[in-house]
This record gives structure tokens, C-alpha cells and sequence, in this order.
């Protein structure tokens, strides 16, 4: 059984020996410590990696992920990942990545069944129906690429009012929070205009987004 998956060791002999053709010492530098300057909270989707969307090499992007790019206040995993980011590797910017043709996303908003997922998406759900007069301005065809902008808005806020980066910047450390949108079909970021660097920034970006956005 395991031979099925020599390629893909073959895959890695080949990465790592072209990484060492081009710089020598960088397995050897690689080892010694990782000092990111940013941590990438995305979500799980194949193909949504986040090394190679913002063009970075392994160690300077800390990356946590998860269906639908939740950041959930319940979520001792993705909570100690950010923590261990702010306060160990002291990063400087935690992107909260979401994409457009989110499955997790457009099940929440079309109702679908998904499985035992759909316990983690009813966050979704409760997003979608808070903001139901908002979503439904837009046509329908519109609307799921709407609430995945809404959700990394919402994660955004999650993140700035963790107690993690609450305490970081009570204690002056540089670090801010951005919302991103990846759309897989033509390969680009998107910049939602939200990016929180201190806590009082923080009503006034989220008001601004829905002023922007109808």
C-alpha cells in the first residue's frame, strides 16, 4: 500500500535537492530556529496554499488552518497556534485568508448537509442569518461570494478580540490583524480593507466595510 505513495516521496527528494542547488545552507539555516514575521489563518481547501499564494518559503509563514477559515473563541487549536505565534515568534501580522468558492461557505449559505461539518459551519449559518438584509441586496449569483467576505470580516474580528492579541497590544507589541480573499480562478489576493493594528481601530474598519460594501 505504501508504494502507491512513492511519488510523492520522490516529489520531496526532488524539492529538496533543487532547494540546495539554489541555496546551499538553506536546510541547514532552516533548522536552527523559525522567525516568521506572519502567521497565516486559512482555510483547508487544497488549493489554497499559503506558502506559494503570498510567494514565501518554509519558515516564514506560521500557518494554521481549518474548513472555512473560522476563528472560534471555543477552538483551543486554533487558539493555541495563535498564541504560540504572537507570544513565542512574536509575528507581526496574522492574515486571516478566506476564498471565493468556499464549499464550507456555500453550504451554509444554500442549507446543504454536509455531514459532521455542518456543527462547525453553524457559525456560518449564524453569520449569514445576522446579516441576512445585507446578503440579500445582492443578486443571488453574488451572494455566496459575499458572505466569504463577510466571514473573513467576521474572523478578523474574532482574532482582534481574542485574549491573545488583546494582551499583545496592552503590552505595546507590534501586530495586526488583516482580512484577505483569495480567488482560486485567476490566482490573486484581495484586500478587504480590514486591517487592525490596535483595539479602537476596530468598530470603525467593521462599519466601514458594510458602508463600502452597500
Amino acid at each position: 500500500m505504501t508504494q502507491a505513495l512513492d511519488h510523492l516521496f520522490a516529489n520531496n527528494r526532488q524539492w529538496a535537492e533543487q532547494v540546495k542547488a539554489e541555496r546551499p545552507e538553506f536546510f541547514a539555516q532552516l533548522a536552527k530556529q523559525q522567525t516568521p514575521e506572519y502567521m497565516w489563518i486559512g482555510c483547508a481547501d487544497s488549493r489554497v496554499p499559503a506558502n506559494e499564494l503570498i510567494g514565501l518559503l518554509p519558515g516564514e509563514v506560521f500557518v494554521h488552518r481549518n474548513v472555512a477559515n473560522l476563528i472560534v473563541h471555543s477552538d483551543l487549536n486554533c487558539l493555541s497556534t495563535l498564541q504560540f505565534a504572537v507570544d513565542l515568534l512574536r509575528v507581526k501580522h496574522v492574515i486571516v485568508c478566506g476564498h471565493y468558492g468556499c464549499a464550507g461557505v456555500r453550504a451554509a449559505l444554500d442549507d446543504v448537509r454536509v455531514g459532521l461539518a455542518d456543527n462547525w459551519l453553524r457559525h456560518i449559518h449564524d453569520l449569514r442569518r445576522v446579516h441576512s438584509r445585507w446578503i440579500e441586496k445582492f443578486p443571488p449569483e453574488m451572494r455566496a461570494d459575499k458572505l466569504c467576505e463577510l466571514n473573513v470580516i467576521e474572523q478578523v474580528v474574532n482574532a482582534s478580540q481574542t485574549t491573545v492579541v488583546q494582551d499583545a497590544w496592552a503590552r505595546g507589541q507590534d501586530v495586526a490583524v488583516h482580512g484577505w480573499v483569495y480567488r482560486i480562478s485567476d490566482g490573486l489576493l484581495h484586500d478587504m480593507g480590514m486591517s487592525v493594528g490596535q483595539p479602537e481601530e476596530l468598530v470603525d474598519l467593521y462599519r466601514d466595510f458594510f458602508k463600502r460594501e452597500g
